[in-house]
């Protein structure tokens, strides 16, 4: 049975790229999408399909419009999302992902540091499975097949 994997979070390191990497490595029967990973693309989608914009507040909110499709196109797709937060970047992506699958009943599991664990505390009791390391959400995955 192959599961859609949804990898909700910040897309400026290759954090995907090790999930992936270690669910086939486990060779756990999984397919997984996220979100527009080329940053430059996702902040000029709405340009390249609707035209120029008058200002930034338009250009962002276009863009915003076809980002926001994309992910919920794909995580209705999805059987399970993994939200991962980090200490790097801000992470209001991440925090709308994760609340868009938990409203969705999306199966959910939340990575993030522990230093974490107080500003993400409501986020995770809602969350079907909190963990801290990426290894650890893909033991959870591989659990599903045992």
């Amino acid at each position: 049975m192959e599961l859609v994997v949804y990898l909700a979070g910040q897309i400026h390191d290759n954090w995907r790229e090790e999930v992936v990497k270690k669910a086939r490595d486990k060779n756990l029967p999984l397919k997984f999408v996220g979100p527009q990973t080329n940053h430059d693309r996702s902040d000029d989608i709405g340009e390249d399909v609707l035209g120029t914009q008058p200002g930034k507040y338009y250009r962002d909110d276009a863009a915003s419009s076809i980002n926001n499709f994309r992910t919920q196109v794909l995580m209705q797709k999805a059987d399970v999302v993994i939200a991962l937060f980090g200490d790097k970047y801000k992470q209001w992506n991440t925090a709308m992902d994760a609340s868009t699958a938990i409203a969705l009943n999306k199966p959910t599991i939340i990575v993030r540091p522990e230093n974490l664990i107080h500003p993400l505390k409501e986020l995770s009791n809602k969350a079907n499975v909190t963990v801290e390391t990426v290894d650890q959400a893909v033991e959870v995955l591989a659990y599903i097949y045992e």
